[in-house]
């Protein structure tokens, strides 16, 4: 305790915020990455004229909470006042668009990677590039604004992700970490940074448009983890803590995505090594060793918060839900006289999992609140269908929920299997893998490989940030971030591995089977409403 104490007094501690689809979360950690103290701000996207957003506004009032939420945790832990830490570093929900005019004016509204109105763009620039754009990507929002005529693309200045933005208003500094940026645009992992050819590509693809700026004016600075992103300015630590008690002066790490930082969190930087992040998307990276044959539609090539290449597999969809079923439940035991909790219900159902048939009874469920790629689906409609003569229990029901969530991402895994990718082990974090045990069986079922969950795995992103932060404070010269996760943050760490049993394997891919022949069933209801 005393330890901590001067730690946070003489500023030896690192602060990562993550903000993130439907929470914006502080973690402090110490001298030993260890967490001592968090703060949080619960948030929901809008949708918004067809266009999934937050406001600006939000975003600093969920920020600001979040950070009183973290000041008053170290206060009543530790009765001291946060007013400084070693180092800050900030990360957000992955890539999307936020555009600025010379004078820092927002010009649309924040476009997030939920969206799937670039269609066209990511087409286009997919073909030109003979690389793969995602729809969620910066350059396939900004060149889908340029098709759709949006008056506001010959006013931009600046281009950001959401971790960009807030790093901006905090710094002045217009950078952006590279994990990050390889969701902006392409990037060239032997400069880390944007690929000059397919900038060049892009600029000559748009010149008959007459716009004042070239694409790579308008897109931030690439930096690499460890480098220095700027300090906190006295404006930017009145933006985070309007009390004035938090000092300026705060050097600050490059802002990155919550792919990248969930990397981290699970010590997933070095060839060889996958993670599943599971919350209100799902995705697994998998670092690669050589490049795919070709390019995948379905499979995004990022990298690492060090530049490492990494093919991603990312589905819009995971555990939203399975949060909208417990609080059905919640609002039925209220109706009953029964005061219960979300989170209880929410456990309950994960634990109902695993005592459910294999194959899920013969239920089929599509958690789809939005479009997905993987899939061909533009928007989404969530669905539940069964047999006549399924076996329609509780267990089953919970079952098929959480087969649900990772089907799309069994559906992306087909193919790097098919490009024998190698991965030695694969790490779970995020609120999917909270509940013993469950998401842990029945992802490793979906992927057909043991799935490791460090103790830190509900930590997950804003911790990664915050040991971001803390390398850059306390790396030695010329320490690589995976040395420096292997030999300082990750050595004797705790983490439980399942291995998939057989009938669980085989019960998945029936109930992956009969998903794949109920497609048609989602395609037509998202047509016919």
């Amino acid at each position: 305790m005393e330890n901590i104490v001067n730690a946070i007094k003489s500023g030896k501690t690192a602060l990562g915020i993550e903000l993130g689809s439907t929470r914006i979360k502080a973690s402090l950690i110490g001298e030993n990455h260890e967490p001592i103290a968090s703060g949080s701000f619960d948030w929901e996207n809008s949708y918004d004229n067809g266009i999934w957003t937050y406001s600006i506004d939000e975003v600093w009032q969920g920020l600001q909470s979040a950070f009183a939420s973290l000041k008053k945790n170290v206060n009543e832990k530790y009765g001291v006042a946060l007013s400084t830490v070693g180092a800050l570093g900030i990360s957000g929900m992955m890539h999307g668009y936020l555009p600025f005019d010379k004078n820092g004016k927002q010009l649309a509204e924040f476009r997030t990677w939920r969206n799937t109105i670039t269609g066209q763009a990511a087409e286009e620039l997919s073909e030109l590039f003979d690389f793969n754009v995602p729809q969620r990507w910066s350059a396939a929002h900004l060149y889908q604004a340029i098709l759709n005529g949006e008056e506001h693309v010959g006013e931009i200045d600046f281009i950001a992700t959401l971790a960009a933005y807030v790093h901006w208003q905090l710094t002045g500094k217009k950078v952006i970490g590279v994990g990050e940026a390889s969701g902006m645009f392409p990037i060239d992992s032997k400069t880390n940074d944007y690929d000059k050819r397919m900038l060049a590509l892009f600029d000559e693809k748009i010149a008959d448009r007459g716009f004042a700026w070239k694409l790579e004016e308008i897109l931030p600075k690439v930096l690499s983890a460890g480098e220095n992103a700027g300090v906190l300015t006295a404006e930017g630590a009145l933006l985070l803590d309007p009390t004035g008690e938090f000092k300026p002066g705060i050097p600050l790490c490059p802002p990155e995505g919550d792919a990248g930082t969930g990397m981290v969190a699970t010590n997933s930087v070095a060839a060889r090594t996958g993670n599943v992040s599971a919350g209100t998307s799902i995705f697994l990276m998998v670092v690669l060793e050589k490049a795919l044959s070709k390019r995948y539609p379905e499979i995004d090539m990022v990298t690492t918060p060090a530049g490492k290449p990494v093919a991603m597999v990312h589905c819009n969809n995971c555990s939203g839900e399975i949060d909208a079923w417990a609080n059905l439940f919640t609002s039925f035991c209220k109706a009953m006289g029964v005061e219960i909790s979300f989170y209880k219900a929410l456990d309950k159902i994960f634990e109902s999992a695993l005592a459910g048939d294999k194959d899920c009874g013969g239920i089929v469920a599509y958690n789809y609140l939005s479009g997905e790629v993987i899939t061909g689906l533009d928007s989404g409609k969530p669905m539940l269908f069964r047999s006549p003569d399924s076996s329609f229990t509780l267990e089953n029901f919970a079952r098929a929920q959480l087969c649900s969530a990772a089907a799309t991402l069994s559906i992306g895994m087909e193919i790097l299997e098919a490009e024998k990718v190698k991965v030695d082990r694969i790490l779970g974090h995020g609120g999917y893998f909270k509940a013993p045990q469950a998401g842990q069986k029945i992802m490793g079922a979906a992927l057909g490989a043991p799935v490791s969950v460090m103790k830190t795995a509900g930590e997950g992103g804003p911790w990664g940030m915050a040991v971001l932060a803390r390398y850059m404070m306390a790396k030695s010269e010329n320490e690589t971030l995976d040395e420096y996760l292997e030999n300082k943050v990750f050595a004797g760490q705790e983490s439980t591995e399942i291995a998939p049993e057989t009938e669980d394997i085989e019960g998945f891919k029936t109930f992956l089977d009969n998903y794949k022949k109920g497609l048609a069933a989602e395609k037509a209801a998202v047509e016919a409403f």
